[in-house]
């Protein structure tokens, strides 16, 4: 399938076959961890990346995770392989630029964590120890995890008139 009808039929064959992969240009980015990806004549679809968790955009390090993604991905190619999709209707899913792996990149940088779940360390754990060893980025000083922001503070407040980027984007 490809152009509209691919991005419409993504989801319900996502459900069936539990993951697949599409490629686009990243037109927007919208925060550390998510950014918009155009497939071929299609519109942009949201795309959360998989195994990282980003500060915050009103969090110290925030803008500076969002500058960083936006200098490394923004008008460019990228591949997205996913198996989900979150409960804001996001696809969760590892971003690839010319075979690298974007979350990976983020965490290593010290632009954002990678979180475990229950017991288990999250999958970039070796990038982020490597990352608090060399004290980049958000690990240079103390610094709190964004799901503990959002417990302390709530979300942030969304600038006046912002919305989801245009499909002309």
């Amino acid at each position: 399938m490809s152009g509209f009808r691919w991005v419409l039929w993504a989801p319900v064959l996502a459900g069936l076959t539990g993951a697949f992969a599409f490629s686009g240009t990243v037109t927007h980015v919208t925060d550390g961890d998510t950014v918009w990806v155009r497939p071929d004549g299609s519109r942009p679809v949201p795309v959360r990346l998989y195994g990282i968790d980003a500060p915050e955009s009103c969090q110290a390090g925030g803008p500076e995770a969002t500058e960083a993604l936006a200098t490394r991905v923004l008008r460019r190619e990228v591949t997205v392989d996913s198996s989900a999709h979150d409960g804001y209707g996001r696809v969760v899913g590892t971003v690839w630029l010319r075979g690298e792996d974007i979350g990976a990149w983020l965490v290593a940088q010290g632009h954002a964590w990678s979180p475990g779940y229950r017991r288990a360390n999250g999958p970039y754990a070796d990038e982020e120890r490597l990352a608090r060893t060399r004290h980049r980025g958000l690990f240079a000083a103390p610094a709190i995890e964004p799901r503990q922001f959002r417990r302390d503070h709530g979300p942030c407040p969304r600038p006046a008139g912002k919305r989801q980027p245009a499909a002309s984007r």
